[in-house]
C-alpha cells in the first residue's frame, strides 16, 4: 500500500513540475484522490480491486504508465496530458470525472470506441467508429463491411461524444473529453512505435496479451537486426528519396534509418537534402550521388499506385545518362506500396506499424537478396511489381482479439 502511494505521489510531482501555476490546484486536487484510492479513505468506499495485470513501456519515448489499485494513469507525452483508467467496477469509476486541460478520466475497460488514424496496433476489439477512410487494415475493414463498425465525419461531435474514447492523431483538433491522442508515428524507431499496443491496451484491460504480442514482435525483431549486423559483406548503400513538386530529397526519417541500419544497409551521405531537376548544377550533383546508390526506395506519393512504374520514377529523375546507376542495372528499385487499399491507404502505414519485423525481413531480402521470401510491404518496379489490393477477405483472425504476430525465421 505505501509503495503504492509513493509510486502514485512521485508521479503527481512530475506532473505538477510539468505543469503551469494555473494547473497546480488540479494536481494538489488529483494527488488527493490518488491519495484517496489508495489508502481507502473515503467513507463508504468500496474494497480495493485489482487491476488484474500490468503493462511495463520499455521502449517508446511518448507515453507511460503508472498503476494503482484500482486506477491506471497514462501520461502522453504526445499532448501533455495525463489519462485516468477508472475500473468500472470500483465505486470512485461511478462518482468521478476529470475534463481539464491537463487530465481526462475515463471508465474501464471501454464499452467502445472510435479512431480518427490508419495506426491500429493490432486491437479492433471494441472498435466502433472511425472518422478516416484512410483504412489499410483488413480486420478493420472485414468489421465496417459487416456493420459493425460505422464510418462518419470527424466534425460531428454530437456522433463522437457517443462513444467511450474517440482516439486521434491529429493534434490540433479541438479536444473534448473522451478524446485521447493516439501517435506511434511520432516515435523514433520501429520498435517504440509498435509498444503503442499497450496504450490501447490499457484501455481495455488487456495488457497481458499487449504485452505478449509485443514482446513476440520485439524478439523477432532483434533476432533479425542481429543475424543482419553480423554479415560479412559491404554494407549495400541505401537511398531512401521522394519526389515533390521537382524536387528530389533523401529521407530524414529517424524510424527509416533505424530500418536501413538494422538491416545491415547504409544509408545515402549527400552533401544536402533537396535537389531541384530543373537546375543544371543540382541535377549534376544529384546524378553524381545517385550513381553511388546500390539500393533505393522511392516513396513517392502517388493517387494511383499500380500505374506507378519504373517509367514514371525514371521520368522525374530528368537524367539521360543513366549508365552508372547500379541499382537499376541490378533491379533494386523499390517502393513500400506493394498492400494497398482503394489506391489511398497503404499497409505500411496500418500492418508495418504493428509487425515492424516484417518490414525489417522485407528490407534484409531487398539489401541481401535470396529469392526464397515472399515480401510483405515493398515491391520492385525494376522488376515490373504491381501493388496488391487490400480486402475484407484478408482478415483471417477474430476480430475479437488482438493479432498473432507472424514471427519470421531466423537464425
Amino acid at each position: 500500500m505505501i509503495t503504492l502511494f509513493l509510486y502514485s505521489k512521485r508521479y503527481l510531482i512530475q506532473l505538477m513540475d510539468s505543469a503551469p501555476s494555473s494547473s497546480w490546484l488540479q494536481a494538489f486536487s488529483f494527488l488527493a484522490l490518488v491519495w484517496l484510492f489508495n489508502c481507502g479513505c473515503v467513507h463508504g468506499a468500496s474494497p480495493a480491486v485489482k487491476v488484474g495485470n500490468f503493462s511495463k513501456v520499455e521502449d517508446a519515448g511518448n507515453f507511460h504508465i503508472y498503476y494503482g489499485q484500482t486506477f491506471k494513469v497514462i501520461k502522453n507525452s504526445a499532448d501533455g496530458q495525463s489519462y485516468l483508467l477508472l475500473q468500472n467496477n470500483s465505486r470512485i469509476a461511478s462518482r468521478t470525472k476529470y475534463c481539464t486541460s491537463r487530465i481526462k478520466s475515463f471508465v474501464i475497460p471501454l464499452s467502445n470506441y472510435s479512431v480518427d488514424t490508419t495506426f491500429f496496433p493490432g486491437l479492433v476489439e471494441s472498435l466502433k467508429g472511425i472518422t478516416s477512410d484512410y483504412v489499410a487494415s483488413p480486420c478493420v475493414l472485414k468489421l465496417y463491411q459487416g456493420g459493425q463498425l460505422e464510418m462518419f465525419n470527424n466534425s460531428d461531435y454530437q456522433k463522437l461524444a457517443e462513444f467511450s474514447s474517440y482516439f486521434l492523431s491529429d493534434t490540433d483538433q479541438q479536444p473534448a473529453c473522451n478524446f485521447a491522442t493516439f501517435v506511434p508515428f511520432m516515435e523514433d524507431t520501429p520498435l517504440q512505435r509498435a509498444e503503442w499496443i499497450k496504450f490501447m491496451g490499457a484501455f481495455a484491460n488487456v495488457e497481458a496479451r499487449a504485452n505478449q504480442v509485443y514482446t513476440a514482435v520485439k524478439v523477432n525483431y532483434l533476432c533479425l537486426a542481429k543475424v543482419a549486423t553480423t554479415r560479412t559483406t559491404f554494407k549495400p548503400t541505401v537511398a531512401w528519396m521522394r519526389y515533390k513538386n521537382g524536387l528530389w530529397s533523401f529521407t530524414q526519417e529517424k524510424y527509416q534509418l533505424k530500418y536501413v541500419q538494422d538491416a545491415g544497409g547504409e544509408i545515402l551521405g549527400a552533401n544536402k537534402n533537396t535537389y531541384n531537376v530543373s537546375d543544371p548544377d543540382d541535377l549534376e550533383e544529384f546524378h553524381a550521388i545517385l550513381c553511388t546508390a546500390e539500393v533505393v526506395i522511392d516513396e513517392t506519393l502517388t493517387s494511383d499506385p499500380v500505374n506507378y512504374t519504373m517509367s514514371a520514377f525514371i521520368q522525374n529523375l530528368n537524367v539521360e545518362d543513366r549508365s552508372c546507376f547500379s541499382f537499376i542495372s541490378n533491379t533494386s528499385l523499390w517502393r513500400y506500396d506493394k498492400r494497398v487499399y482503394n489506391s489511398v491507404a497503404l499497409d505500411w502505414y496500418n500492418g508495418a506499424v504493428s509487425q515492424p519485423q516484417l518490414a525489417l525481413a522485407d528490407l534484409i531480402e531487398v539489401l541481401f537478396p535470396t529469392g526464397n521470401y515472399t515480401m510483405t510491404y515493398f515491391r520492385n518496379i525494376a522488376k515490373g511489381e504491381v501493388p496488391i489490393n487490400i480486402g475484407p477477405e484478408m482478415c483471417d483472425r477474430d476480430t475479437s482479439t488482438a493479432m498473432e504476430p507472424t514471427i519470421v525465421a531466423c537464425g
